[in-house]
């Protein structure tokens, strides 16, 4: 389990979608530029975002991308398995046969990570988008302030 560039950029530009006023459409040409995200990579999500039925197109001079749904309707976990992000724990990558060679120790200790992989898909199946634009997730106690939220007038720049 690995949260990749496509999940955190998926995650950046659809937070970036629902925080737009009105759910307009908007062009990912700002978003990758407000983001400082390849636009590119950006047309490459949202080509899987649009096929996973989060997002909707509009050609034409004020056309772009925005939400197919409303925030509160769309759930993290979704968003993360539509640009193929794995959410198991026993995922093994570049010829690595991890732990499955079936000895009794590999196979005890796979419990560990099928658990672990379960809370991932539990936590994020249980937040949603409008969750993470109303700043509404709680804090890890062990570092309450890790993360500070930047304010700025980036969404002017998205319109």
């Amino acid at each position: 389990m690995r949260l990749s560039t496509k999940g955190r950029y998926a995650m950046v530009a659809m937070t970036a979608l629902a925080l737009t006023d009105d759910n307009r459409y908007t062009n990912l040409l700002n978003i990758a530029n407000q983001q400082k995200i390849s636009v590119t990579y950006l047309e490459q999500l949202f080509m899987k975002l649009k096929k996973a039925n989060l997002v909707i197109a509009s050609r034409g001079p004020t056309g772009g991308y925005k939400l197919a749904k409303k925030p509160n309707e769309i759930r993290i976990l979704r968003i993360l398995e539509a640009v193929e992000e794995p959410m198991n724990a026993l995922e093994t990558g570049a010829g690595v046969s991890g732990g499955s060679s079936g000895t009794k120790a590999q196979s005890l200790s796979n419990r560990l990570w099928e658990g672990l992989s379960a809370q991932v898909y539990v936590y994020l199946h249980g937040i949603r988008l409008s969750d993470v634009i109303s700043n509404d997730l709680v804090p890890c106690p062990a570092v309450p302030d890790l993360l500070n939220i930047y304010e700025s007038n980036e969404l002017q720049n998205l319109s």
